[in-house]
């Protein structure tokens, strides 16, 4: 079985666990959870076999293409990024089930129905899906809002929350990129913070919600993030200066 059809029999299967597989109080807890942190856990959203061939497909691009990032933005108060990344361009030229679940019109639907508005594929292609690796102590992704409106979060490895690599989020904020004014975001709004573990999915309001990982002490935390557009991000011009400069950033290296 070549990869292409094997990707087509994992979103068959992704698309018959949506429609048959998740219980509606599922549903209904993960839209209050989202309407209410911006956050919502949806381990439940995916298959073990969609799980598995996504983690296997993240392992094989990190260890092949994973490029090591170490860079502050003043666009989000100089909060920094310690990582290793493999970009959307490396992921899409050799992977094959990541670009076909993010395609997948059912799991857009379902992204729609915890969101509670439709869901598009993000108009700019770097941010439709990255792949992160924190693996040295104090590595992070600091602070930070997204240009678009949602994400889903596969976790591959996580370490326990004592050493870091949870999740904290800051909801109901505005992102203004030329005065991110962070420490008033964090006194005029509570700080949420959420312990993860392999295999869990959750889903982000990243444009009206702060939100960072916690550094790491030890372990390694392993994920991809897939990037969505609501309906108002497509009717307007956005600016990806973050992005952009974080993939200017030791190009052509590895790590």
């Amino acid at each position: 079985m070549g990869p292409d059809e094997r990707a087509r029999g994992l979103i068959q299967s992704l698309s018959e666990h949506l429609i048959n597989g998740i219980e509606e109080e599922q549903w209904a807890r993960s839209r209050r959870d989202f309407l209410t942190h911006g956050f919502a856990k949806v381990p439940f959203l995916a298959p073990e076999d969609t799980k598995n061939a996504i983690a296997g497909e993240i392992e094989t691009l990190i260890a092949a293409h994973g490029v090591r990032r170490e860079m502050s933005f003043k666009e989000t108060g100089g909060t920094p990024r310690l990582m290793r990344n493999v970009r959307h361009q490396e992921i899409s030229e050799h992977g094959s089930v990541i670009p076909a679940v993010y395609r997948s019109t059912d799991f857009r639907e379902a992204l729609s129905r915890i969101a509670g508005e439709p869901v598009f594929e993000c108009p700019y292609e770097p941010e439709q899906y990255v792949i992160t690796e924190l693996r040295q102590s104090g590595d992070t992704h600091g602070w930070h809002w997204d240009d678009y409106s949602f994400a889903v979060v596969w976790v591959v490895a996580c370490p326990p929350v004592e050493h870091g690599g949870f999740v904290q989020c800051v909801p109901r904020t505005h992102w203004n990129k030329d005065d991110p004014q962070l420490h008033r975001q964090f006194i005029e709004q509570p700080i949420h913070s959420f312990a993860l573990r392999p295999g869990d999915l959750y889903v982000l309001r990243t444009d009206t919600t702060l939100h960072r990982v916690y550094p790491l002490t030890q372990g390694r935390r392993l994920i991809i993030n897939m990037g969505y557009a609501s309906r108002a991000d497509l009717c307007r011009t956005i600016s990806h200066e973050t992005m952009d400069n974080l993939w200017k950033a030791h190009e052509g290296q590895t790590a």
